[in-house]
């Protein structure tokens, strides 16, 4: 009898809270639900903010364990550090990698998921500052001399950036629009993983909820998402897409995103 393969155990690195549950949500549940072991960790806004209570709700609905905390503030919200420590946009480059590296060696994920190099859509400079910061923490967690103190090496067998292709932005990308904001998306082709959430997407969204802050107000994108109809807003919701930056097993290997 052939036994099931065992789904591979996911980490998300995320810039902001909301982050996880808007790009990865549906995935970070469907694999919480199948089994897997899933974390968070968030770059930006520290454990005394007021957004790091919602977090951590969110995180108990996608089943993601506790918050993980790099620490840093945001790189446009003086709120996100109330006790006034450095942006991560200003951050050494070594350090911040360093604490990330910490947590891939805890965890010990066989896939880490984060943003793409273009910052999701809207550039933000926290995005693309922890997408270069999780492309050299996943290399770095797998070799011994680098951040010795940092627990027991690890490598993660897969890298996916969450991103968003051109022709998947066709309710989203308006939506952005309207309230000023930009909107880059990555050709078709850069996309190689597109996972349906449809199952999911109730869990999805009632995590999202959880940023209660960013649902009151008008510009940030759970705001804007909570103020469409359901069936829009349940359109632009229910896939995720990625591309795999790193190299390891081929596609088709136990350690990729439920598809």
């Amino acid at each position: 009898m052939t036994q099931p393969t065992a789904v591979p155990s996911l980490l998300a690195v995320f810039a902001h809270p909301d982050d996880e549950s808007l790009l990865a949500g549906g995935v970070l549940a469907q694999h919480a639900a199948a089994g897997a072991r899933t974390a968070v960790v968030t770059a930006t806004w520290t454990a005394d903010s007021h957004r790091a209570p919602e977090l951590a709700q969110a995180l108990n609905v996608l089943g993601a364990g506790a918050p993980r905390l790099l620490g840093y503030a945001d790189a446009r919200n003086p709120a996100s550090a109330p006790d006034g420590v450095v942006r991560l946009v200003d951050a050494p480059l070594d350090e911040a990698v360093g604490r990330l590296v910490a947590h891939i060696r805890e965890v010990r994920p066989d896939i880490v998921v984060g943003h793409d190099a273009l910052g999701q859509l809207t550039a933000h400079p926290d995005h693309r500052r922890t997408h270069q910061i999780t492309l050299l923490a996943v290399e770095a967690a797998a070799l011994p001399h680098l951040y010795p103190d940092a627990g027991e090496p690890w490598q993660p067998a897969a890298l996916y950036a969450a991103t968003h292709s051109e022709s998947g932005v066709d309710l989203l990308g308006p939506l952005l629009q309207s309230v000023g904001k930009s909107v880059l998306a990555t050709p078709d082709s850069y996309v190689t993983t597109t996972v349906d959430v449809s199952p999911w997407a109730a869990v999805k969204w009632k995590a999202i909820l959880a940023h209660r802050s960013e649902v009151a107000r008008a510009r940030p994108l759970p705001g804007l998402l909570a103020r469409l109809p359901e069936a829009e807003r349940a359109e632009i919701i229910r896939s995720e897409s990625f591309t795999r930056l790193s190299l390891g097993p081929a596609p088709g290997d136990p350690h990729r995103l439920i598809a």
